[in-house]
């Protein structure tokens, strides 16, 4: 097979994404709804402790938003094709409402490998909280955030600046990534757990 010739098409990409998703959504699990649905909220739960861990001013600027929602994601790149897929919690921090989500990531680029990785997005207010989870998401810019060193710098500057209103820290097992690419990413509700 010559890989020179192949041609990635976005319907390719695009059954890529789908296939992460299944595979890492828990589809096979065998787990009951309120069973997903609890395993989702530690994941979530533990996404924040590390989150506050690295940044600890984070702990203020998510106590102080509308809203926010945090991601586990697992990314797989196989040599000239790269998918993520992963499931989230968004939670409204005035009623305590979560809203059970979906990501999902297909592209293109030479690598071979298999990432875990955590996202924490904060919603300004509740237009730009609502308008992610009821009409989905779908990331197509590119940021770089600044992580926190040691003791040096703080969580506002670390949290990127994604869309109006929407702010996100990306967090890897060593804390803070120092890039936070989310290119591509689309988020939805999860049609099983709402």
């Amino acid at each position: 097979m010559n890989l020179s010739k192949l041609r990635l098409h976005p319907l390719w990409m695009m059954l890529v994404g789908i296939a992460a998703v299944i595979m890492f959504s828990g589809f096979w699990s065998g787990k009951t709804v309120e069973e997903k649905r609890s395993d989702r909220l530690k994941t979530s739960e533990e996404t924040l402790q590390l989150l506050y861990k690295h940044a600890p001013e984070a702990k203020e600027m998510v106590a102080n938003s509308y809203g926010y929602a945090a991601f586990s994601n697992v990314g797989i790149n196989l040599v000239l094709l790269s998918a993520e897929g992963g499931t989230g919690v968004a939670h409204v921090n005035g009623t305590g409402k979560n809203i059970y989500m979906n990501m999902a990531s297909g592209g293109a680029g030479f690598g071979l490998g298999i990432k875990d990785f955590r996202a924490v997005f904060l919603f300004k207010d509740k237009e730009v909280f609502d308008q992610f989870v009821n009409k989905g998401w779908e990331a197509n810019a590119q940021a770089d955030a600044a992580a926190k060193l040691a003791d040096k710098g703080d969580a506002y500057g670390a949290a990127i600046t994604v869309a109006p209103g929407i702010r996100l820290y990306k967090l890897t097992q060593n804390g803070l990534a120092l890039q936070a690419t989310i290119q591509g990413t689309k988020y939805w509700k999860d049609g099983d757990l709402n």
